[in-house]
């Protein structure tokens, strides 16, 4: 439907064309359409000629609105021609055109020639468009043992503003299995290529459309968004950080993955996905790492030689159609290989885009962290770029470090061009940061030589340091009631001790002797709480703590009577040679109470151990 469409509209823009355009004409044109990636791109050859009276300068180059909305790269050369040697060759400029007259369906840009082309005049030139999420998956969903089919619509004819001589197409494909093709007049195959025509005096907005359904397994890497931060430092070395989202932008995976399968054949039950990305850095790359949230990721390889770095890396999991992941790499350059100084500037040159292979960036922010102190700041791309400036507040900044930010949609690698980001900035500043952490320690070692030689300690006088001294002495007195009620309990365990070993032995003599030595060490005991008492009760520190520790002794007083009128009941028992059940009746209640009373000492004591 938008074929057809297309084609029509493409009859009325003919009709139409202005005949200001009459008058140029391309003699030969030869495309060259390279779909063995995810990134189309088309090469053209294109000879034009002036067939018309006056001088031309410029020539229109037309793209249908379904192309120039995918479109992320257009670049004009002057054609050097076959043989020749390659040597660098500046770039035609190229612009958006508006021509009169024309629909929105046609996008036009303007390429300004070297020179004017006179009457009878022809001039030569190669134009490289590139085209990112051109090859639409056909069908749109498949399964882990799925091939990959994409599709993709052209025109056999050269969509031209002008008459065409001769002009000739050839799409080159990543392998020789194609599902179909169309077949115009003309065509022929070759293995992995598709020729067309050539076809001869073709007027102006000539169109044939062609539809290729091929299979196509490479990996279509697609970052949603990356992030790359670049951060200056004057003492050597320039810091790079790549923050990628990547997803598989290829036909979105459906059903359930087996890790079994995959790993068993990967190369039939995972044709779709891709396992690695490779990254070619720049020469002398260092202290190079490869992670994501989770932590670092061990399934990275790196080589290098004197021309580049080259790192392999491996998601967590092979990535299908629509799977997605985030990670981070990040390395270190030597700053004398990109920055350089020019007229009283310092100037950062370093490529722009991420050194990924074939990869598509849907929006790539590019951040540029100068040290602090910079100014007269420029920036200078090989194309339009979105820019603004931010300030990075660091260790030991203090009014913070300038940051240029760069921002671009529908990257491709075509884009990873050097550009250069030019600043002032005075050696003296470098000193800045050294002369802070060395006045920081000065100081700190005289804030310690001041502390140590200086008498800061309380007076023996002063009201603190009394009440200090008497909260002390409390603490010691409490602690000695603590340890002698401590004593107490262990004292009531063994008079219960002693009655256990009564009820194995029937020794009531034993038991006896038992009962009188406990008596007498816990009437020594409270002998020794009345000084301690008394002190407590004269202090005025311990106006807090008093209440509890005489609540525990008096507590610990009705524990021992309870323990002692127990012991002789069960004794009482034994010797009248009572019944265990009817001994163990008469004790029940007194026992209750006992198992009540031991928990409140064992509350008040550490509740006062608390305080």
């Amino acid at each position: 439907m938008e074929i057809s469409r297309f084609a029509l509209l493409v009859f009325t823009i003919a009709i139409l064309a202005s005949p200001a355009l009459s008058q140029l004409l391309f003699a030969k044109v030869d495309r060259r359409i390279y779909l063995t990636s995810h990134i189309v791109r088309i090469s053209s050859t294109l000879k034009v000629e002036n067939a018309g009276p006056g001088t031309v300068s410029e020539v229109l180059l037309a793209f249908p609105e379904l192309q120039a909305k995918n479109m992320a790269y257009l670049m004009a050369t002057p054609h050097e021609g076959k043989g020749k040697v390659k040597n660098y060759v500046v770039a035609l400029p190229v612009e958006v055109a508006n021509p009169k007259d024309m629909p929105p369906a046609i996008t036009f840009y303007s390429v300004s020639l070297p020179k004017g082309l006179a009457e009878g005049d022809s001039f030569t030139f190669d134009v490289l468009a590139v085209f990112s999420h051109a090859l639409r998956p056909i069908p749109e969903q498949i399964t882990q043992g799925d091939i990959q089919l994409v599709v993709y619509q052209e025109s056999a004819y050269y969509l031209s503003p002008y008459a065409v001589k001769v002009q000739s197409l050839s799409v080159k494909l990543p392998d020789s299995r194609i599902e179909s093709y169309t077949k115009p007049d003309n065509t022929k195959i070759y293995g992995s290529d598709i020729k067309y025509g050539p076809y001869e005096n073709l007027p102006a907005f000539s169109y044939s459309p062609i539809v290729v359904h091929f299979e196509s397994n490479q990996p279509f890497a697609v970052a949603q968004e990356l992030v790359r931060e670049i951060e200056i430092s004057h003492w050597g070395n320039v810091q790079v950080t790549e923050h990628y989202k990547l997803i598989h932008g290829g036909a979105q995976s459906k059903g359930e993955f087996s890790r079994l399968d995959f790993q068993a054949r990967p190369n039939v039950q995972g044709a779709s996905a891709f396992r690695y990305l490779v990254a070619n850095l720049p020469p002398r790359a260092h202290s190079v790492y490869y992670r994501d949230e989770i932590g670092n990721i061990s399934t990275s390889h790196l080589w290098g030689d004197s021309k580049k770095t080259e790192l392999l890396i491996e998601p967590r999991y092979p990535m299908f159609g629509g799977w997605r992941t985030s990670f981070t790499i990040g390395y270190g350059l030597p700053l004398q290989d990109f920055l350089y100084e020019s007229e009283g500037r310092r100037f950062l040159n370093i490529t722009f885009s991420s050194p990924m292979v074939e990869l598509v960036i849907d929006t790539l922010i590019v951040k540029v962290e100068l040290p602090e102190g910079s100014s007269d700041i420029s920036v200078a791309t090989p194309f339009p770029v979105k820019q603004w400036q931010e300030t990075k507040i660091s260790h030991l900044d203090i009014d913070g470090r300038p940051v240029v930010v760069l921002e671009k949609t529908n990257v491709v690698p075509e884009h990873n061009q050097y550009f250069q980001v030019y600043y002032k900035f005075n050696t003296l500043s470098m000193l800045r940061e050294p002369l802070m952490l060395i006045l920081g320690f000065f100081f700190l070692f005289v804030a310690c030589i001041v502390y140590m030689h200086a008498d800061i300690s309380i007076s023996k006088f002063s009201a603190s340091y009394l009440a200090k001294q008497q909260w002390e002495e409390v603490q010691s007195v409490i602690q000695q009631v603590q340890n002698i009620i401590s004593r107490c309990l262990t004292t009531h365990d063994k008079l219960e001790a002693s009655l256990h070993d009564l009820s194995r032995t029937g020794d009531i003599q034993a038991c006896k002797a038992a009962r009188k030595a406990a008596d007498g060490l816990l009437k020594e005991l409270l002998k020794e709480l009345k000084p301690l008492l008394t002190f407590l009760q004269s202090s005025q520190s311990a106006a807090q703590v008093l209440p509890k520790v005489e609540e525990l002794v008096v507590k610990e007083r009705e524990l021992q009577e309870k323990v002692m009128l127990k012991h002789s009941t069960v004794v009482d028992g034994y010797e009248k040679k009572s019944g265990a059940r009817d001994i163990e009746n008469r004790v029940a209640l007194q026992q209750q109470k006992l198992i009540a009373l031991r928990q409140e000492v064992d509350d008040l004591l550490e509740f006062i151990d608390e305080i």
